[in-house]
C-alpha cells in the first residue's frame, strides 16, 4: 500500500474514532430512523417510487467515476464509511424515529449529490439489515430524506458559499444544513403519514419538528465541525485525489 493510501486509511480510522468519542456510542436497536413497518403501505410505496429514479441516475454517476478514475475508489470508500459511522449513532427522539448525524455532507462535497445518493442508500441498506436501524419497507422514505434531500442541500449550500471564497465556512454550513434539512424532510414525511386529529398536517409537522430540534440542532453543529476537521485532513493528506476530483468536475 502506498504512503498516500495508508494516510487516507488512517484518516478514515481517525474520523470514525473521533465520531464515537465526540458523539457517544450507538443506542439499542429501538433507536431507528423511520422504523420497519412504521409507515402506512401507501406511503412506503410512494417514497420507494420517488427515490428509485435518483438512485439509478446516481448509479450511473458512480460507475462513471470508478471506471474513469479507479484511484478514487479509496476516497469513495472513505466517504461511505464516514456516512455509515455517523448515521449509526442513534439518539431516540420520538416514537418510530430518532435523531442522529447523517454524514452525507463530506461525500457530497467530494463527489456530488448523485454519487452520494448511492453511497448513502447502501449505508441505509446495511444499517437496516445488520443493525436493525431503519427498515426495508421504509427504505424509500429514509433514502429520500437522507440520501437525496440531504446531499442536494449540501451541494447547493456549498457551491453558494464558495462564491465568497470561504471554503471552511462552506464545508461547515453544507454539513450542518444538510443534517437539519434531512430531519425537516423526515418531519414532513411523518406528518404526511400521521396527520393530527386536530390541525392535520401542520399540527403534526410542528410536533415532529419541535421534538427533533431538541437533539438535532446540537448534532448538526457537531457534524459541521467534524466534517470541517476531516476536510482539513483530506487537504493535507489527499491532495492528489482532490486534484483528480477537481479535474473530473471541470471535464463534466
Amino acid at each position: 500500500m502506498k504512503t498516500r493510501d495508508r494516510k487516507l486509511v488512517s484518516l478514515g480510522l481517525m474520523a470514525g474514532l473521533s465520531c464515537y468519542l465526540f458523539l457517544g456510542s450507538a443506542t439499542p436497536a429501538q433507536a431507528m430512523h423511520i422504523a420497519e413497518g412504521f409507515l402506512p403501505v401507501q406511503w412506503a410505496v410512494f417514497w420507494w417510487a420517488v427515490s428509485l429514479p435518483f438512485f439509478l441516475v446516481g448509479l450511473r454517476s458512480l460507475t462513471r467515476i470508478t471506471k474513469q478514475n479507479p484511484e478514487l475508489k479509496l476516497l469513495l470508500a472513505l466517504a461511505g464509511a464516514f456516512t455509515f459511522v455517523l448515521s449509526a449513532l442513534k439518539i431516540p427522539s420520538v416514537t418510530g424515529s430518532c435523531s442522529h448525524p447523517t454524514g452525507t455532507g463530506l461525500g457530497t462535497i467530494l463527489f456530488g449529490p448523485l454519487t452520494m445518493t448511492v453511497l448513502s442508500s447502501l449505508v441505509l441498506v446495511f444499517q437496516a439489515i445488520l443493525l436493525a436501524h431503519g427498515g426495508i419497507t421504509t427504505l424509500g422514505a429514509n433514502v429520500f430524506s437522507m440520501a437525496i434531500v440531504g446531499p442536494l442541500v449540501a451541494y447547493v449550500v456549498y457551491n453558494a458559499v464558495m462564491k465568497t471564497g470561504k471554503q471552511k465556512l462552506a464545508v461547515f454550513l453544507a454539513a450542518t444544513l444538510e443534517d437539519l434539512l434531512t430531519y425537516l424532510m423526515t418531519a414532513i414525511q411523518l406528518a404526511l403519514a400521521f396527520p393530527a386529529a386536530h390541525g392535520g398536517f401542520i399540527a403534526s409537522f410542528i410536533k415532529f419538528t419541535g421534538i427533533f430540534a431538541i437533539t438535532q440542532l446540537p448534532l448538526a453543529v457537531s457534524e459541521g465541525l467534524l466534517t470541517m476537521l476531516v476536510w482539513g485532513w483530506l487537504q493535507q493528506y489527499g491532495k492528489q485525489e482532490l486534484q483528480t476530483l477537481k479535474l473530473l468536475e471541470q471535464e463534466s
